[in-house]
């Protein structure tokens, strides 16, 4: 993957050196003028050197000259889905992402990702993996391959791909290889950091010891999940039931052989015959505004259903999520045996 870098280049530089760095870009060909602290000041496409060399500069000229002072950006942090909707709809296919002070942090190309979504993802890969055993003897479940990556791997991907570029990931069993493997997330264009686990914490219990999420808006996962869930309609429908929580829920239907009778002080009201009933199970996504981590107490062994309850009992705003895509606990070896399978017809 490129590293947003590449398409930063310094206030002052000649247009030549602008033209070599699009030879490096090939069709990514647009570049962001920034200055010596990467404060964003202008974008400069192949078109605008055109015009500049038709109008009489020449290839040692300095770019500022020529440049678009007035740039389309994403403010980072921001919810501002529907100006990102609008841009990939667009003809703004690459656009770079400012902070506060307007510094470039990112750069994210529609070409490569599908959205950009104002989340920070933590990812729950501290688990022992004691019904994978022996594989996770030496390897840490997130780490075991299914195709030609780690099941966490595809998890993050997955992410990555709809825009979310923070990370966190919970570790504590074989966790040193965890943290090796996927480093500060550098190669993936993301920001990975790590949280410890001294002691079991549960599937949430960890969330409550970081102190320094990126946006309001913040997603929870289990590490071993196969999906191909769609994030940003997950984060759309969350914002448009105004939701303190969402949860992923898979359908689960129930087949009854018999006719099921509904009876009222022993009297047959109605009956139905051979009915199939449809339940829902929890698919341990979690989707929260920042502000429920209040809810999840320090240093102590919480679960997402315990979060959960904890805010039904506040009167606050759960709901379900209903996925009928892919999806896949690999929690068990008759799981795993059947991820290598699915994996090659998984459409992603």
């Amino acid at each position: 993957m490129r590293i947003y870098k590449d398409h930063l280049i310094l206030s002052g530089s000649t247009i030549k050196l602008a033209l070599l760095q699009f030879n490096q870009l090939g069709q990514d060909a647009i570049l962001f003028v920034v200055d010596a602290g990467d404060k964003l000041i202008g974008a400069l496409t192949d078109g605008d050197v055109r015009r500049g060399l038709l109008k009489g500069f020449t290839i040692e000229s300095f770019i500022d000259e020529i440049i678009q002072d007035n740039p389309r950006y994403i403010i980072k942090g921001e919810n501002n889905l529907e100006k990102i909707i609008e841009y990939r709809e667009g003809d703004f296919r690459i656009v770079p992402v400012v902070d506060e002070n307007h510094c470039v942090v990112n750069v994210i190309n529609f070409r490569k990702i599908r959205s950009y979504l104002p989340i920070d993802a933590v990812i729950m890969a501290g688990g022992r993996g004691q019904r994978l055993k022996p594989l996770t003897d030496t390897i840490p479940k997130p780490l075991l391959k299914v195709g030609n990556k780690a099941i966490m791997e595809h998890n993050l991907d997955r992410l990555a791909l709809f825009g979310i570029d923070d990370f966190w990931i919970s570790v504590k069993y074989l966790g040193e290889q965890i943290e090796s493997h996927f480093g500060q997330g550098k190669e993936k264009n993301i920001k990975i950091e790590y949280v410890w686990e001294e002691k079991s914490l549960g599937t949430i219990g960890a969330v409550s010891q970081i102190k320094n999420f990126e946006h309001d808006y913040i997603l929870v996962t289990n590490s071993d999940l196969l999906t191909n869930i769609d994030y940003e309609q997950f984060f759309l429908e969350f914002i448009k039931q105004g939701a303190d929580l969402a949860v992923l829920t898979i359908p689960y239907q129930v087949s009854i052989p018999y006719a099921v009778l509904e009876t009222s002080n022993g009297t047959v009201k109605s009956f139905k015959e051979k009915p199939t009933y449809t339940y829902y199970s929890n698919g341990g996504i979690y989707l929260m505004k920042k502000e429920m981590l209040k809810y999840i107490p320090k240093d102590t062994f919480f679960d997402a259903p315990d979060l959960m309850q904890e805010l039904i009992n506040n009167n606050l705003k759960v709901i379900s999520f209903p996925f009928s895509g892919y999806w896949l606990d690999v929690g068990k070896h008759e799981d795993f045996e059947k991820a290598h399978i699915d994996i090659h017809n998984i459409k992603f």
